[in-house]
């Protein structure tokens, strides 16, 4: 008799339990409980995510040495550099796709999309072919600074990288109508199922043969074509068919409202990639590439946080979109609040992984495989702690197209990035920390400028360049 009772209190308070949650998930407007489920479902998938990525690392170093591995993510660094030839069409695609969608103009959206497909494939062709011809006058051996007997090597993974990262770019615009149709969840899974691959392909590689970095780069670039071309076929032939690109519905014309806001956006890119994959060759040409392991081994540490907090702030740029569209300005400030207080929780945790951050990489790496110091790590904890910061209110402004600060301050914050970061290491010969220092100084707009800009537009209604 006891027992059953017990059961049935157990039943009970389990019952109670998934009661609350339905409540607190299906509690609230439209716009938010379709955020918070799609939050509970990435926050699973990217769970999965960041696990791939954290064993994928020791797996690769293990198959081709710290060095070799530094290569790889080197040139796939200055490959990534070719992404500012997408002009912010995509980012510019993913606020009008949202708009025309909130305003039920649903042939609009296609052409929208048709139009971005057709410029992104005539882009990157062009793109493609070029790079084929310059790349047989480049001399690798001496842009990564490795011995010149790998030149020709290093020569045939950057063809097969570039190659593969054109195709890429093309295919991945339906993440970015996912993300528009606010399902960043689904998103998300596409890259987990391609990294999936990767780790399969990765794992045969290291059972059956020798370290090639020929090998790995085919390994790693195939797996997230293979799904991106089946994730088309599905979302075109299905949630998103009305929307499927046609020739019939390419209108150049309208490339005019993409490029207004994609060149802003393309900028913006700009900036970003010049201080991410800039970072990897200013390390190799400095201390080598081995010291750009070490470099994004930090990165990838921490970067778990940001990973962490995208999760819940992905969402928010698409609803932003809507919300301010119809003038919800209570939402977007109960946002605001939700999210930095998130973040204040994630860099306790943040400190936390700080303290026990050698162990970790002992356990993670294996012991003496990568040396990394107290000191380094600080300040890639540092500069990520800044960057969730920043990340919610730009956001939120990037939602409403209120770019014109951002661009004057991304136009200037390279230039800051690089003259700051040779300054650290020429003159008083810092470490490879002196990166992350170099982009806390020049990430100024996102700490400094965005949350005033914010405060401007929501709190005090101002108009002018706060909301150009």
């Amino acid at each position: 008799m006891n027992i059953s009772n017990f059961n049935l209190r157990m039943k009970d308070k389990i019952l109670t339990l998934f009661t609350f949650i339905n409540n607190l998930v299906n509690k609230g407007h439209d716009r938010s409980v379709k955020a918070k489920k799609n939050i509970i479902a990435s926050f699973f998938i990217k769970g999965i995510s960041i696990a791939i990525s954290l064993i994928l690392v020791p797996i690769t170093i293990n198959y081709i040495n710290p060095s070799r591995y530094g290569i790889w993510i080197t040139l796939s660094s200055i490959v990534g550099w070719f992404s500012f030839f997408n002009i912010g069409l995509t980012a510019g695609l993913r606020n009008k796709f949202a708009e025309a969608k909130a305003k039920g103009e649903d042939n609009l959206a296609q052409i929208y999309v048709s139009t971005t497909y057709a410029i992104l494939a005539i882009i990157f062709s062009l793109v493609w072919l070029i790079f084929l011809i310059v790349n047989n006058f480049l001399n690798w051996a001496h842009i990564l600074n490795v011995s010149e007997s790998m030149r020709s090597e290093v020569s045939s993974l950057a063809v097969i990288v570039f190659s593969f990262f054109c195709l890429q770019f093309v295919f991945r615009i339906i993440g970015t109508l996912i993300l528009a149709n606010q399902q960043p969840a689904k998103s998300a899974l596409i890259d987990v199922y391609g990294q999936i691959i990767s780790l399969i392909f990765i794992i045969i590689l290291v059972k059956t043969t020798e370290g090639s970095l020929i090998k790995l780069g085919i390994a790693f670039c195939v797996s997230p074509i293979l799904v991106l071309l089946v994730a088309n076929l599905y979302f075109f032939n299905g949630e998103f068919k009305k929307y499927r690109p046609s020739l019939s519905k390419i209108k150049l014309h309208y490339a005019k409202g993409l490029l207004n806001l994609g060149v802003v956006f393309f900028i913006i890119q700009i900036a970003g990639i010049i201080q991410y994959e800039t970072a990897n060759i200013i390390i190799a040409q400095n201390f080598g590439t081995a010291d750009v392991t070490s470099y994004n081994i930090v990165y990838k540490y921490f970067g778990i946080l940001n990973m962490i907090f995208a999760i819940f702030l992905i969402p928010f740029w698409s609803a932003s979109t809507e919300a301010y569209l119809k003038n919800d300005i209570q939402w977007i400030k109960n946002g605001i609040k939700k999210y930095n207080l998130l973040n204040l929780v994630l860099i306790l945790i943040g400190f936390v992984m700080l303290i026990f951050s050698e162990k970790i990489y002992s356990l993670w790496l294996g012991e003496g495989k990568v040396i990394i110091g107290f000191y380094f790590s600080l300040w890639g904890f540092l500069y990520y702690s800044l960057t969730m910061f920043a990340s919610t209110y730009v956001f939120f402004l990037n939602s409403i197209n209120a770019l014109r600060i951002q661009l004057w301050a991304c136009i200037i914050s390279p230039l800051i990035y690089v003259a700051v970061a040779i300054i650290l290491i020429k003159y008083y010969k810092m470490g490879v920390y002196s990166l992350f220092i170099a982009s806390i100084i020049a990430n100024f707009n996102g700490y400094i400028l965005s949350p005033l800009q914010y405060h401007m537009v929501i709190n005090k209604n101002k108009k002018g360049i706060w909301i150009k």
